[in-house]
């Protein structure tokens, strides 16, 4: 797995007060910022739910837009983490494919405010704090199916004709929605009005269903 070069939003300052103390500002911030949005969250909020003055949570973030990015590149982090249990070089592509939607259902599942805080981050109304991160994540999977795609191709297990791009693009977004799906709860009756109230409660059906549509999508 190709690691992510780590990004730093926060000051020095922040990593001299101890382990305790910065896990207490990041489990507020990320219940405020999950519960509320970016737009709502107040820094102030956050700052007397972790018994800490204003005056030094600005010592350790320039700015709440800070504090939120390292909130969003912890959860970067964790993901890439969760996504080194995929051994892209272990069994076919399909098998490979399947180890990632069972992966990023556990994702949803243990980080489910880490979660909201991504679909938050890809809105439009956010979309100016983009220009702010690198998307390291985005291209690790991005390299990732590539990597797993072109594998497959060289073993004959899918066509050689198959644009490795496009592919991926497709992929992602079908795991993206997948993800999404156990977020909020738009995406959960979204999800309902396509599956139904037993459908939902299925989960192995659902990535059975999927492995079925991605494999006729893509074998020769």
């Amino acid at each position: 797995m190709i690691q992510s070069e780590k990004q730093i939003f926060y000051k020095s300052t922040f990593e001299k007060i101890s382990e305790d103390k910065r896990e207490k500002i990041f489990e507020v911030a990320i219940s405020e910022f999950a519960s509320n949005g970016y737009s709502s969250t107040n820094i102030n909020t956050i700052a007397k739910k972790a018994g800490i003055s204003i005056g030094s949570m600005y010592s350790y973030f320039a700015s709440k837009e800070d504090l939120f990015l390292t909130i969003v590149d912890k959860g970067f982090h964790l993901l890439e983490k969760a996504l080194e249990e995929i051994h892209p070089d272990e069994g076919n592509i399909f098998e490979i494919i399947e180890r990632l939607f069972r992966v990023t259902r556990e994702y949803a599942e243990n980080y489910p405010e880490m979660n909201q805080i991504y679909l938050d981050l890809s809105t439009q109304g956010l979309s100016g704090l983009s220009s702010r991160l690198s998307w390291q994540m985005e291209s690790i999977t991005a390299r990732l199916y590539a990597q797993i795609l072109r594998k497959a191709k060289e073993q004959g297990a899918i066509s050689p004709d198959i644009d490795e791009q496009l592919v991926s693009f497709c992929l992602d977004n079908l795991l993206v929605m997948f993800q999404f799906s156990f977020t909020s709860d738009y995406y959960k009756d979204r999800m309902k009005i396509f599956l139904g109230d037993d459908g939902v409660r299925d989960e192995e059906r659902i990535i059975e269903g999927i492995m079925k549509f991605v494999r006729k999508a893509l074998e020769k």
